[in-house]
C-alpha cells in the first residue's frame, strides 16, 4: 500500500483484502492495552488556566462556576494517579501483559514514582503531549515548541524518548509534519481509521500510523455511554469475538484504552479483570505494546515508496 499524502482522506484503505500482518507465532489477533497518564497535566486554575478540567471524570460539568476551582474534579484526577494507576499497573504486571503508557510529560514530572515504574519496568512509552491540552488549538510555532518540551521532559523523568505520539482528541493539521521534523518517533496514533497500522506520506517520506480507539475505550464509562463494569466487559468482549473470528482469515489488531481515574476506580476495575480473563483464555493472541506493533509493521510491511 503506497503512502497517501498526510491529510488526504482515504475511504478505501485496505479494502476487502487487508494484508496479512504476520503477527508473531501466527497470531490471529494483536491486542494492545494503553494506559493514559494525564493526571497532573490537565487544565487547572491552580496552574493558571481559566477553568478546572472536568473531562472524563465523575465530576458534574458546570456545577462550579467558571473561574473557580472544582475540587471534586481536581481530586478525581488525583485519585487516578494516587490509586487508579497502581491498581491497573499491578494487574498487568502480575499477568505479564505488556502495557503502553500514554503519558503527558507534566504528569510524570509531578509523579516521580510513576515515572520510575515506567523506567524500571521498561514499559512502552508513548507521548500524550506535554500537558493534557488540545494541539489543534495551537499555531505551528506553539505546537513545535510543545512537542520539543514534552520529549525533553520525558527523557529527563523516564530516561528515554517516547517512540510514539498521540494528541488529546485530535491532532492539528501540522502535528504529523512537526513530529517528522522533530524525529525519533516510530509512529503516531492520531487516527481511528483502521484495525491495522498503515502508512502515510509526511514531508515526502513514509510515516507509520498505528490507530488508537475511541470505541474500545473506558471513556464510554466516564461519558455514561456505558453504565457499569459488566457493560464495559461485554462491550470489549464483543469486539474481541468479532476481531478474533475475522482473524482466522484476516488477522486484526485491537486497542483498548484505559485511564486511572476511570478504570482504576473499584467499581470499574473488575470489568478489566474479567475482560483479561476472557482474552487470556484464547490461543493465537499476541499481547503487545504499541511500539512492538510498530516495529513489527516496519519490519514486515515496509512502505511501497515510489510504487
Amino acid at each position: 500500500m503506497r503512502p497517501l499524502p498526510n491529510g488526504a482522506r482515504d475511504f478505501v484503505g485496505y479494502g476487502r483484502t487487508p494484508p496479512d500482518p504476520k503477527w508473531p507465532d501466527g497470531a490471529r489477533l494483536a491486542v494492545v492495552f494503553v494506559l493514559n497518564v494525564e493526571e497532573g497535566a490537565e487544565p487547572s486554575i491552580a496552574d493558571g488556566d481559566a477553568a478546572t478540567e472536568t473531562g472524563l471524570t465523575d465530576a458534574i460539568a458546570g456545577e462550579v462556576a467558571a473561574g473557580r476551582r472544582d475540587f471534586v474534579a481536581e481530586t478525581l484526577f488525583e485519585y487516578g494517579s494516587r490509586v487508579g494507576f497502581w491498581r491497573l499497573h499491578d494487574l498487568f504486571i502480575d499477568l505479564g501483559i505488556p502495557l503502553t503508557i500514554n503519558a503527558c510529560a507534566q504528569a510524570l514530572e509531578r509523579n516521580p514514582e510513576i515515572a520510575a515504574a515506567i523506567r524500571d519496568g521498561e514499559l512502552d512509552l508513548c507521548c500524550h503531549g506535554g500537558r493534557f491540552v488540545r494541539h489543534y488549538r495551537m499555531d505551528e510555532v506553539e505546537e513545535r515548541a510543545a512537542i520539543a518540551r514534552a520529549v525533553t521532559s520525558l527523557k529527563r523523568t523516564v530516561g528515554r524518548a517516547p517512540l510514539g505520539w498521540q494528541s488529546r482528541y485530535s491532532s492539528s493539521e501540522t502535528t504529523r509534519a512537526l513530529l517528522a521534523e522533530h524525529g525519533g518517533f516510530l509512529y503516531d496514533s492520531d487516527s481511528y481509521a483502521d484495525d491495522l497500522p498503515y502508512w502515510v506520506e509526511v514531508s515526502g517520506a513514509p510515516h507509520l500510523v498505528v490507530p488508537h480507539s475511541f470505541t474500545h475505550n473506558d471513556n464510554r464509562l466516564a461519558t455514561a455511554k456505558l453504565a457499569t463494569a459488566a457493560e464495559f466487559t461485554d462491550h470489549l468482549a464483543s469486539a474481541f469475538r468479532v476481531l478474533y473470528a475475522e482473524g482466522a482469515r484476516h488477522p486484526r489488531m485491537m486497542t483498548v484504552s484505559l485511564h486511572g481515574r476511570i478504570s482504576g476506580q473499584p467499581s470499574r476495575f473488575e470489568g478489566i479483570q474479567r475482560f483479561l480473563d476472557f482474552a487470556l483464555g484464547h490461543e493465537g493472541v499476541w499481547f503487545a505494546g504499541r511500539s512492538d506493533v510498530a516495529r513489527h509493521w516496519i519490519a514486515n510491511h515496509p512502505p511501497e515508496v515510489g510504487a
